[in-house]
């Protein structure tokens, strides 16, 4: 780490916050700023030291405190969930284009979005009822349990059929719920 490149550059590099912060600057011009003929230039050179810093500090806490390796685990199976479910929606081809750019493209990596939205507003929706019924019940549900919640499920989704996007009218109120320890119905 070079603490002397941040100090000498350490006004500019206030500057360029602050035009980032105030949106003088766009991210793109601030990175030719940074660079010259594919080389940092001395403010690119004081920014990468100061990044380093925090990346530092950043190791040494997941080395050192469990709590914030826990948190990251945590974090990372959120985004693991919201990657399984994608997977298993397959819409508009997992949002990658196979082909060349053709016009109204914006759709099909549109699609995969919309549908992981409405599957995680559906199951949030239905979770709050399910966690408000235990309540009712006298069972609480604590906040490290609440904290665990995820409406990233899946495997009460019908993936192969039609999809309308039309609320059906249930009078301001939710289907009724299952009971997890009833039969599952027979299929004909």
């Amino acid at each position: 780490m070079s603490l002397p490149a941040i100090i000498a550059e350490w006004d500019d590099m206030m500057r360029v916050a602050g035009s980032l912060v105030t949106s003088k600057v766009r991210a793109y011009d601030l990175i030719k700023m940074m660079t010259a003929g594919g080389r940092l230039t001395g403010l690119g050179n004081a920014f990468a030291h100061y990044g380093r810093i925090f990346k530092t500090l950043h190791l040494l806490q997941v080395i050192h405190v469990e709590e914030y390796r826990r948190m990251i685990g945590t974090q990372l199976n959120v985004g693991e969930s919201r990657h399984n479910l994608a997977r298993h929606m397959h819409f508009g081809n997992l949002g990658r284009l196979t082909r060349g750019y053709e016009r109204g493209m914006e759709n099909q990596l549109g699609a995969l979005g919309l549908g992981l939205n409405a599957v995680t507003y559906w199951n949030s929706l239905y979770v709050d009822a399910a966690v408000q019924r235990l309540e009712a019940g006298g069972l609480g549900v604590g906040p490290a349990i609440r904290a665990r919640l995820l409406p990233l499920l899946f495997e009460h989704v019908n993936f192969h059929g039609s999809y309308p996007f039309r609320r059906p009218d249930l009078q301001g109120s939710l289907r009724d719920l299952r009971d997890p320890n009833a039969a599952e119905p027979e299929e004909e």
